[in-house]
This record gives structure tokens, C-alpha cells and sequence, in this order.
């Protein structure tokens, strides 16, 4: 298997924030990019900053605003999260560090965008998906939206767009010579997102009424279903071969796969087949589903996903060196957990040439302070 491709060489400034931030900090550096972090001094480490060095800068000082100015002339990138107009008060917005380096990429992650009557609130992953439509349509028919987690906003919308989006204007600064101010907004993501609902929606395939669509719960044969032991099982056959396949598995009257796509026969049908399933286990069920086609999976949580052959087989999901959970990118090849482990602060500023500001600060050789 192919190697995940490397962006080695490539030296990254992130100001810490909390997370499509450090998400997409996280994956830039899984990439093999040189990623350094700056964080306030004494603050608590978010999630998701392991495999970088931090350095802790006070930029609301004139010597801290300096060191992480001097550490912007010698990257490639730039990314920051905070609310518009935050970086300018500080003295490092795009203009006072493209000034010195006008070849940076200069990545701004936020919610609600640099621009729009949100932009100066606060938000979080729910209030940006809850507008775009996305929240909405994560509920049953009649039933209240979940959201799950913050993965479709922060991480899907954010975090990955982020780094597309950074990649993309490395790629006109191979061309051009000159960087790019990137306006990257969690809510711009998730309608992007949402663009095969909206052109659904405008054939008139598709209804605002959640949970009546075929993708959100709508159609019985993709859904959400208990089993005798409590467990769960996830039904996703869309297709008529796959739901055959799946009518067979269950011992389905035949007869449905010829009147499947008739709404009216829906809660019928969702009542045979939650029926069907409440005959064995979970894990019986997904043994029983193994190489067929019914499109049927268990539903597992994460500490028994990190045990699944096909995620174990592709190496999904592995132990890290301490023991605790591992992850690779899931980037077109590779096998390896992480592109390299983090390097301690003191060898990351000597090869940033920036050696003196460790012995300014006084930092010694660790990895992530």
C-alpha cells in the first residue's frame, strides 16, 4: 500500500483554539507538515494538539506579539479561530503578517464566517448546523433533531474544509507567488454539505417534513432498528438488489421487494422488518449479514468499533505507543498510525530558525510545552 501523501516541508503556525482548529492543526501535521501551536501561557490543552509542539506565547504583550510575528516569517501557513477582529487587536491580523511575509496562506476558522450579522457572536457546532437546514433533518418523522456530537459542524465543516481550503490556495501560490486570507466558515461548510438535499429538494424529491425522506429515516429499509438483546442494527438498503438481499436475510415476504418504494406500504413494512430483527441479537444479526449484501451493520460504540475486523484490517483504529486509542489519516494510503510522533519545542524552533526565542522563554526539551 502507498504511503500517505506528504506534505513535508511545509511549516504551519496555528493559534490554538478549540476544535475545527485543532482538527485541521492535527491533520496538516498527520500529513507531515512542520505544525507549531501557540497557545496562552498556563491555558489547558484542547483536544486533538498531541501530535504537535506548543509553544506558550503572552501575544497580548509587545515581546509575545513580537516572537509569534517572527515565527509568521518563516511559515507557509497560518491558521487561527477566533472571533473577527481578534487577531487585529493583537497586532498579528492578515495585514500585519503579510506585510512581512507575503507568501503566507492565512486560514481563519470560525462559525458564523468574517462577515454577516452572527459573525461577531458566539456559537457552537448545534447553532451552526441548526441554520444551514443540516439539524433539522436529523430527527424522526414528528420527532425532536439530534445532533451527533459536534462531527458534522466542527469537523466535517470546519476542521476538513479548513485544510482544503489551505491546500487549494497553496496550490495558486506555487503558481502565483503570492498567499491568500481564507475566510473559512463552519456554516458555509455544512450548506455546502447539504447541496444534494437542496438539489433534491428542488426536483421535488425531497420534502422539508423530516424523517419522510429516504435518507433520514423516511424509507424503512434505511433505518435504525433494536434487536432482542438491546442492540442495534443499521439497515442501509437503498438499492432493489441490496434490499432482496436483505428481505432474504430477515425471511421477508418476497412480495416486498416488488412494492418497497410505495410510501403507503412503508409502516407496514417497518413493522416486518423490526419485527424480524427482534428474533436474534445484535451480534447475530451482523454474523448472520456477513457476506451478503442486505447492507446491514451493527451499530457499535467506540470501544468495540476499535475491535471490528474491517476497521482492524485497515488499520483504522490502533493503539498508540501509550496504549491509548490511534488513529491514521484516512487519506488514500498508509498504513501507519501518525506521518511521525510530535518532536520536542526546543528541536521544532531550531529548525523554524528561531532558536532564540526557546532561550527567551525559557523553555526545555519536551514535546508538547
Amino acid at each position: 500500500m502507498s504511503p500517505v501523501p506528504s506534505l513535508d516541508g511545509l511549516r504551519v503556525l496555528e493559534f490554538l483554539g478549540l476544535g475545527p482548529g485543532p482538527f485541521a492543526g492535527m491533520l496538516l501535521a498527520d500529513l507531515g507538515a512542520d505544525v507549531l501551536a501557540v497557545a496562552r501561557p498556563g491555558a489547558a490543552r484542547p483536544a486533538l494538539v498531541e501530535n504537535r509542539p506548543v509553544v506558550e506565547l503572552d501575544v497580548k504583550s509587545a515581546e509575545g506579539r513580537e516572537r509569534a510575528l517572527r515565527l509568521a516569517d518563516h511559515c507557509d501557513v497560518l491558521i487561527e479561530g477566533f472571533r473577527p477582529g481578534v487577531m487585529e487587536r493583537l497586532g498579528l491580523g492578515p495585514d500585519d503578517v503579510r506585510d512581512r511575509n507575503p507568501r503566507l496562506v492565512y486560514g481563519r476558522m470560525t462559525g458564523w464566517g468574517q462577515y454577516g450579522p452572527l459573525a461577531p457572536t458566539a456559537g457552537h457546532d448545534i447553532n451552526y448546523i441548526a441554520i444551514t437546514g443540516a439539524l433539522h433533518h436529523a430527527a424522526r418523522c414528528g420527532g425532536t433533531p439530534t445532533p451527533t456530537a459536534n462531527l458534522l459542524g466542527d469537523f466535517g465543516a470546519g476542521g476538513m474544509y479548513l485544510v482544503t481550503s489551505v491546500l487549494a490556495a497553496l496550490y495558486e501560490r506555487a503558481r502565483t507567488g503570492v498567499g491568500r486570507v481564507l475566510d473559512v466558515a463552519i456554516v458555509d461548510g455544512t450548506t455546502y454539505l447539504t447541496a444534494m438535499l437542496h438539489e433534491y429538494r428542488s426536483r421535488g424529491t425531497w420534502s422539508d417534513v423530516a424523517g419522510t425522506n429516504r435518507l433520514d429515516t423516511g424509507a424503512p429499509y434505511y433505518d435504525v432498528y433494536p434487536c432482542a438483546d438491546g442492540g442495534h442494527v443499521a439497515i442501509g438498503a437503498l438499492e432493489a438488489p441490496f434490499f432482496a438481499a436483505l428481505a432474504e436475510l430477515l425471511g421477508l415476504d418476497p412480495a416486498w421487494t416488488g412494492v418497497r418504494e410505495d410510501p403507503a406500504r412503508w409502516p407496514e413494512l417497518r413493522r416486518d422488518i423490526a419485527e424480524a430483527l427482534l428474533r436474534r441479537t445484535r451480534d447475530e444479526w451482523a454474523d448472520a449479514a456477513v457476506g451478503t449484501d442486505a447492507c446491514l451493520t451493527p451499530v457499535l460504540n467506540l470501544a468495540e468499533a476499535a475491535g471490528h475486523p474491517h476497521l482492524s484490517a485497515r488499520q483504522a483504529l490502533v493503539p498508540a505507543p501509550d496504549g491509548r486509542p490511534g488513529w491514521r489519516p484516512a487519506l488514500g494510503g498508509g498504513r501507519s498510525v501518525r506521518a511521525r510522533p510530535a518532536r520536542s519545542l526546543t528541536e521544532a524552533l531550531t529548525r523554524w530558525g528561531a532558536s532564540e526565542i526557546g532561550t527567551e522563554i525559557g523553555t526545555e526539551i519536551g514535546t508538547d510545552t
